[in-house]
This record gives structure tokens, sequence and C-alpha cells, in this order.
């Protein structure tokens, strides 16, 4: 996109398409940006350049199954083993030892997971709105959320059984992502999309929103998401979800396992995931599986989409984080 001094790079890795931007001094110390979904690369756009500025090799990539990233066809292809493949593999292209992590959404998750596996590769991480991955060791957690679909719509049952939510956004990109940003946003209620029944679409059962630009989304930047989305489509994305019972299995070795890697954490007081989907004590669940947690801050007034709602609060606490991460 005109306007960033960002580099893209176009490759393969662990078997499949990879893509990542890079800006910054080679020789920096290297942060890397780890996207969820709706998400992209992208999303960082505002982060990028300011800890580049500050003298930080940053790395955004796709992840896979989204944006520029190859997208395997099977949830078989989307659990913890691929995903933390990806990075490892991503760091070692890079030539980089060891990287801070920032990750947002299935990001956060990433990173932590990577952690738990790789930890003499991992500095530190920093975890934005989502604190650890919800585990029911009795239940799988796509067993649960049918449960909980049964009563009323819910995203997560509308993803999991391929093709009607594929079908559904590739056929109208523009309007669920700019219907669901507006929706993760703190100037939206996600809860409302609970009145609708369950067998309700997830465009229908989102409120419109007002017209762009908004104060933190330009009519450009959305077009990036689409153009993006439109070329990969969506199931990709949809995979993470699907995957999520693979997962769950994938993560029961490392039940009650600690990890000593120094972890950081940023929240959003209107954030639907930390209200609503990470129990009554979501930092207490971190603070269980890394010990080592820092520091956590809350935003006041954003959503989930915190990146780009709050960008200028995030980059001071992301520059904070990161001289403390780099003076210890």
């Amino acid at each position: 996109m005109a306007g960033f001094d960002w580099t893209h790079r176009h490759l393969s890795l662990n078997g499949i398409a990879a893509h990542y931007i890079e800006q910054g001094p080679a020789n920096g110390p290297a942060v890397v940006f780890c996207h969820g979904f709706p998400m992209l690369w992208f999303s960082w756009h505002r982060q990028v350049p300011v800890l580049a500025e500050a003298g930080y090799r940053v790395i955004a990539p796709s992840m896979r199954g989204m944006g520029r990233a190859g997208t395997p066809a099977e949830p078989e292809a989307y659990g913890v083993d691929a995903i933390t493949a990806d990075l490892l593999a991503l760091l070692d292209h890079c030539g980089i030892g060891q990287a801070v992590f920032v990750g947002i959404d299935f990001g956060a998750f990433a990173i932590q997971d990577f952690a738990l596996r790789h930890p003499q590769r991992v500095r530190a991480i920093i975890c934005l709105e989502n604190p650890a991955a919800p585990h029911d060791p009795d239940q799988p957690p796509l067993e649960g959320y049918r449960e909980m679909g049964e009563q009323h719509f819910l995203h997560i049952e509308y993803f999991r059984v391929p093709d009607r939510a594929d079908r559904d956004l590739d056929a109208a990109p523009r309007e669920f992502l700019r219907k669901v940003m507006w929706l993760l946003s703190g100037e939206a209620n996600y809860f409302e999309v609970f009145k609708h029944p369950p067998e309700t679409s997830y465009i229908d059962a989102m409120p419109d929103t007002p017209p762009l630009p908004w104060r933190w989304l330009s009519e450009a930047e959305l077009e990036l998401f689409v153009s993006e989305y439109s070329r990969s489509g969506f199931s990709g994305g949809l995979n993470w979800y699907r995957s999520m019972d693979i997962k769950w299995r994938q993560r029961k070795p490392f039940e009650g396992v600690t990890s000593d890697v120094s972890a950081w954490f940023v929240g959003s007081e209107r954030d639907v995931d930390l209200e609503g989907f990470h129990g009554e004590d979501p930092i207490g669940l971190m603070r269980a599986i890394f010990p080592r947690l820092e520091a956590v801050q809350m935003i006041p007034g954003a959503g989930h989409m915190m990146p780009l709602e709050a960008a200028d609060e995030l980059n001071v606490i992301l520059l904070d984080y990161l001289g403390r991460i780099m003076s210890n």
C-alpha cells in the first residue's frame, strides 16, 4: 500500500505459501505481530512504522489461511502443530534467534502455544485481548459451543459446519467485513446477535453500521481488507474455528504446565472476548500458564479491533512494554 515504507516478502514456508511484511533495521530487536480473524497483516499498519522508527525489526505475517498466506482446505491443517511450525519456520528464514511476539485473537493463542513449545526462541509475549485459550479438560470446545448455539445465534457454531458460512461470506465480503468490524468495536454491542435464532446467517444477525469513514477506519482501509479476503476467500479463517477440537487435543500434553517466558497483556474495556468468552477471571487464566505476567493494562472505550480503534494508546503501551523487556 502506498505511503508505507515496508517490504513485502512472498515465499514458501512449512509447506505452504507464506507472506509477511517487514520494516525497521535488520539488526534491530525482532518483534513479530500475529493477527486473528477477521484481521490481516494490515491490521498492524499503525503499529509497524512506529516500532520500526523506534529501532525494532518488525515483522507481520499473514497467518495461514488468511490474506496472502496459503489456505489449506482441511481443518486438520490449522492445528497447534502446524501453526507453531509456521512461526518457527518464519524465525529460521529471517535468521532470528529470539523475538518478542505480539498477538491478538487467534494470534494470541498462537504465540502462547509457541512460547510453551519453543521458549528458547521467545524473548517475551505480549497478548492483546485474549489472555489464554479457553480450555475445559473434560469437553472439546466445539461441543460446548454447539450446545450454546442451539439456544441462539452464535458465530462459532455458524462457522463450524462447511459450507454455508463460506458461501455467505464469500458472496458478500464487503458487507460482512464492514458489519463485523463495527460489531467487534467498542462502539457496538456484540451480544445483540444473541437475540437472533440459531439458523440466522451472521450477516443478517449483525446490525447495519454508520457510513464510513469511522473515527478509526477509512473507506480505503476497509477496501484493503475486502481486497485481501476477496482473493483468499474466508474458508481459511473459518478453519481456525473448525480446528478448535484438534487444537484442544494437541494442547492436552500442556495441561497444568507453566512457562517461564515473560508475558505482558493489553486489553480493551469493551472487548467481547474478555467480557463473554474467557470466564470470570481471564487474567488469572493467563497467570496460571505464564506466572511471569509482568503487566496488565486496559484501554478505555475500545473493543476487539484495538490496533485500529486505539492505535495511539496501544503504541504508547507497546513501546513502554518493549523498553522494559529490552532492559531486562
